[in-house]
């Protein structure tokens, strides 16, 4: 594959995108490739070797671009002695089995808020193997005391917008002190592409930043990417016990839970 194929898909991953690894797992009879060749398929299409070339291999880039979509393997099976495999030029008289498995990167939450419910989500949340950034504009509570393992970014909350790299394998979760933060960053969150937009806070404050975006010209379909009020209904009262619920609900979303199943478990008060 010219460069090692495992340092790639590092380097994929580190830079928050999306591939898939398709390695032939099983073949009987004569194949193209008689080893475990494995081909490196991106997110624009572009490969890193190969399994073989002609129609088999063209049919398994297509099946990647979905198994990175849906975030799930799939094993393929092609019979090299029919009718395509014949027209393509590659009848080998076996058959082949292909297992692509997606490379996504490691899910990171911003967590907008570093009070003590968001210290509490950022500790449950990095054992859950989310990578997680703390914004705030007091080093008095973003610090590496309060948050030792989380990439910490203490400034103005204008300033947000310019600091941040969001895409959409991200989490963000807004947990500010007040309102007008709260405000400022739910309309950023809107204009990201994030998978998940979490607001804490009472449905008469969704309620009112939302009456306050629609006003601004927001287009209101918007809301419907938000989960207010946060978190999946268990009781929670505590902060520890608020992100539990906040925690469950990120898993919910990561493991593409139903959304009806999702929206039951929220709070209705």
């Amino acid at each position: 594959m010219g460069r090692d194929v495992y340092e790639e898909i590092l380097e994929l991953r580190r830079a928050g995108r999306r591939a898939a690894l398709a390695t032939i797992i099983a073949r009987k009879g004569s194949t193209p490739r008689k080893d475990a060749a494995k081909m490196l398929i991106r997110e624009d299409g572009s490969i890193s070797g190969t399994i073989g070339g002609g129609c088999t291999e063209a049919e398994v880039c297509r099946e990647a671009l979905a198994v990175m979509r849906s975030e799930r393997s799939k094993l393929l099976s092609f019979d090299l002695t029919d009718d395509d495999a014949e027209d393509s030029g590659l009848l080998c008289g076996g058959t082949m089995e292909v297992y692509v498995e997606p490379i996504i990167p490691d899910p990171e939450l911003f967590i907008f808020g570093a009070g003590h419910i968001g210290q509490c989500t950022a500790t449950v949340a990095a054992m859950l193997g989310f990578k997680v950034s703390v914004i705030d504009d007091r080093i008095k509570y973003a610090n590496v005391e309060r948050f030792p393992d989380a990439r910490l970014y203490v400034q103005p909350w204008e300033e947000v917008p310019g600091a941040l790299r969001v895409n959409d394998t991200s989490y963000l979760l807004i947990a500010t002190r007040g309102h007008q933060y709260d405000l400022a960053c739910l309309r950023y969150a809107l204009t990201t592409p994030a998978r998940y937009v979490g607001l804490l806070g009472s449905r008469r404050k969704t309620k009112l930043l939302f009456e306050t975006l629609q006003k601004e010209g927001v287009d209101p379909a918007q809301f419907e990417r938000v989960f207010a009020p946060v978190g999946l209904d268990i009781g929670s009262e505590t902060p520890e016990e608020i992100a539990v619920s906040i925690a469950a609900e990120l898993v919910a979303v990561r493991k593409k839970a139903s959304t009806e199943l999702t929206k039951s478990g929220r709070k209705t008060d």
